[in-house]
């Protein structure tokens, strides 16, 4: 039985001033997305997601834009909401917030003026701000950290149902969250058991919360290295994470591809086979090898579910 081909993104490479060009050759090598993290200063480095994808939703036609994950907690609301009606309006309708609480490096939410402790509560507080600035004509809030009075918020997003919400994370708080406050999931470092539990769990809390009819789409995000030499492709993704995050490869191998494009394709096939609808590729590569390898990779994932 053919499986359903999930959506590739793969990351907005390359510096900021090639990022035009970079996307429009994403975009000519039938990418479906792309896709940005976002930091002020994650041990001292950042790239604020909706400017990084400003320019790509001016400069394409139709590659979904994705933020995985806004630190949305970091940031007012209210002008979060802006920005986001302001880039769906000149993507006619292309973005995807996908959000997150991040957290491993407290001293990034110090710097911007907020108690990490409280970042989950203010996730949850900005998720219902931004639907009712999107969706409604006026919005009251009253929140343990946010208020907000009978405001008007204009222009509105391209989509009447304003951007699409999802949450990325692997806690039951981000399955709950997930369930109450956006229209689907992205996981990460999860194996494909709890991937299918999420599930599971998404419509439980759906219900309790009073969206038992509502969609909840799941999507995952892979690190992986790609090398036809396993142990080349295994040094360049463990080089990278540890980099990035500071901890041991051995933390997060089990849920991370490397080898040969097929190699990487059947690790990601039990996923697909349980409703994956899109897949992220952090491939750990140069940017220029990056799209190849990333396109090598759809290409077998598309084989895997033929």
């Amino acid at each position: 039985m053919p499986m359903q081909m999930p959506k590739v993104f793969i990351p907005a490479g390359g510096a900021d001033e090639n990022v035009i060009d970079w996307s429009r050759e994403a975009e000519a090598a039938g990418v479906d997305g792309v896709f940005v993290g976002d930091h002020v200063t994650f041990y001292g480095s950042g790239s604020d997601g909706l400017l990084k994808l400003a320019p790509i939703a001016a400069a394409t036609t139709r590659l979904e834009l994705q933020t995985c994950v806004y630190l949305l907690a970091l940031r007012h609301p209210a002008p979060v909401a802006l920005q986001c009606a302001m880039i769906d309006q000149v993507s006619r309708g292309r973005l995807v917030l996908g959000v997150g609480i991040g957290g491993e490096d407290p001293n990034e939410w110090w710097a911007c003026g907020v108690d990490p402790k409280t970042r989950a509560r203010r996730t949850d507080e900005s998720l219902q701000i931004l639907r009712s600035l999107w969706t409604n004509e006026t919005t009251t809030f009253e929140g343990k950290y946010y208020q907000l009075r009978d405001v008007r918020m204009r222009p509105k997003p391209y989509r009447p149902g304003g951007v699409t919400l999802q949450v990325g994370g692997r806690s039951d708080a981000a399955l709950t969250r997930a369930a109450r406050y956006a229209d689907g999931w992205t996981g990460i470092w999860v194996s494909s058991r709890r991937f299918a539990e999420a599930r599971e769990k998404i419509a439980e809390a759906a219900a309790a919360a009073g969206r038992a009819d509502a969609s909840f789409p799941q999507g995952m995000q892979f690190w992986m290295g790609v090398d036809a030499d396993r142990t080349k492709a295994r040094e360049k993704v463990a080089g990278s994470m540890q980099a990035f995050y500071r901890l041991p490869f051995e933390s997060f191998e089990k849920y991370t591809p490397y080898g040969t494009p097929d190699e990487i394709a059947a690790f990601i096939a039990p996923y697909v086979e349980l409703g994956c609808r899109w897949v992220n590729f952090v491939i750990a590569d140069a940017t220029e090898a990056a799209l190849a390898h990333a396109v090598a990779v759809r290409d077998a994932l598309r084989a895997a579910c033929a």
